[in-house]
């Protein structure tokens, strides 16, 4: 209901022209923006349910952050970046146009989508950032968030791919493409669930689900066609019923989170669990969360991909701050050590062949967690995101057809 209300109201904004104080920093040097960012705070709003995300962002991207430029970097912890959406909405519509909560925002998809239509983000500076040359635009899969042209509103930070996890010991032959997982469903009943949408990862399983009624993807490109959704809808409700009695707790009920999911995993109640990034199936094994036989896997009909950014909204009032950060958080350095195993193993959003030796060098020397597949492995059967209003559409149709 938050998102519905969110994207209704966002759809009936008017567009923004950009302040005077806007204009100038567009106006201004690189050394310039960082000067005037010096001794400032940049408030960063970002899903926290990850103990390895959070240190890496506020210890080491923290520190080099007060380090090099003097800027104080608070770290707020959210669970829905569509709450966040709603936040600066209801901010404009009470006039705080330059005084904002948030200075910059983890975000794409449909909440991409929503700033968009709501004219919320700060956009048209990008070229500004000089490690804006490390980013390949020319890539439509970071030129387009979620079919959405990015357009200078948005900042890559990761690439990712869905992939499955299970233990070894416990089920050494996993399904591996979506029939047949939704057979092994059936035949061992209590041992699979997913988190409800909207959770971001459970709403990704229900589009696999949906894609693979559909019959592959091309049905489903480009812009929402109701005919095209009505049809495809239909099969997949009708897929998740069938299994709903076989799920966790006879589908009686869903976890609500990613996190709830894992933690039912690491303790055997179902067999598989998921996630957008696999790196975190080898820190949970690191972690002495999972045991060290978890290994990870792709399906040979696909999984989803995208690529996740930052965001700076229109009305932040610490927007050079905010680009200091973004500058920093797409350097070779820095996209370097979320990419080591040990720290995140988050793939990068830049092209590696773009940055300094040194840096290309640390890449190459970076050894796979025997828990997580390849990210070139999963890459040979990616599947792409859908536009944003199929999103909105099949989370709103589960939620009336299988979730009630």
């Amino acid at each position: 209901m938050l998102r519905s209300l969110a994207v209704l109201l966002l759809m009936s904004s008017t567009a923004l022209a950009d302040t005077a104080a806007d204009t100038a920093l567009k106006a201004m040097t690189w050394d310039e923006i960082t000067e005037d960012a010096r001794g400032g705070t940049v408030n960063w709003f970002m899903w926290g349910g990850a103990d390895t995300i959070n240190r890496y962002a506020s210890d080491h991207i923290g520190t080099v952050l007060k380090r090099d430029y003097d800027i104080t970097l608070n770290r707020v912890p959210i669970t829905d970046a569509a709450e966040i959406v709603n936040l600066i909405l209801s901010e404009r519509e009470a006039g705080i146009m330059d005084a904002g909560s948030v200075d910059l925002i983890w975000i794409n998809g449909e909440n991409f989508r929503s700033m968009r239509q709501g004219d919320l983000a700060f956009c048209g500076y990008t070229g500004l950032l000089p490690n804006d040359v490390l980013v390949n635009w020319d890539n439509p899969a970071i030129a387009n968030d979620f079919g959405v042209p990015v357009d200078g509103c948005e900042v890559p930070w990761n690439t990712v791919q869905f992939a499955f996890a299970h233990d070894s010991a416990v089920t050494p032959e996993p399904p591996r493409d979506m029939a047949a997982l939704l057979e092994w469903i059936k035949a061992n009943p209590g041992r699979f669930t997913y988190p409800a949408p909207p959770d971001f990862t459970g709403s990704a399983f229900v589009r696999h689900v949906f894609i693979h009624a559909a019959g592959g993807p091309q049905a489903l490109l480009g812009p929402f066609d109701q005919a095209k959704f009505d049809a495809t809808a239909a099969k997949t409700w009708a897929i998740l019923t069938e299994i709903e009695p076989f799920l966790w707790r006879e589908g009686a009920t869903y976890p609500t989170t990613i996190t709830q999911l894992n933690d039912m995993f690491a303790n055997g109640e179902v067999a598989f669990t998921f996630n957008y990034d696999p790196a975190q199936f080898g820190l949970a094994v690191d972690a002495g969360t999972w045991p060290d036989t978890v290994r990870s896997f792709g399906l040979t009909d696909g999984t989803i991909g995208n690529t996740n950014y930052t965001l700076v909204p229109f009305n932040s009032p610490n927007k050079a701050a905010a680009l200091v950060l973004q500058n920093l958080l797409l350097s070779g350095e820095a996209q370097l050590e979320k990419a080591k195993t040990e720290v995140w193993g988050a793939a990068p959003a830049i092209e590696i062949s773009r940055t300094a030796a040194e840096v290309q060098a640390g890449f190459a020397a970076i050894k796979a967690h025997p828990s997580v597949i390849p990210a070139s492995e999963l890459a040979k059967a990616a599947l792409p995101e859908l536009q944003a209003d199929w999103l909105t559409a099949i989370e709103a149709g589960w939620a009336a057809d299988v979730g009630n």
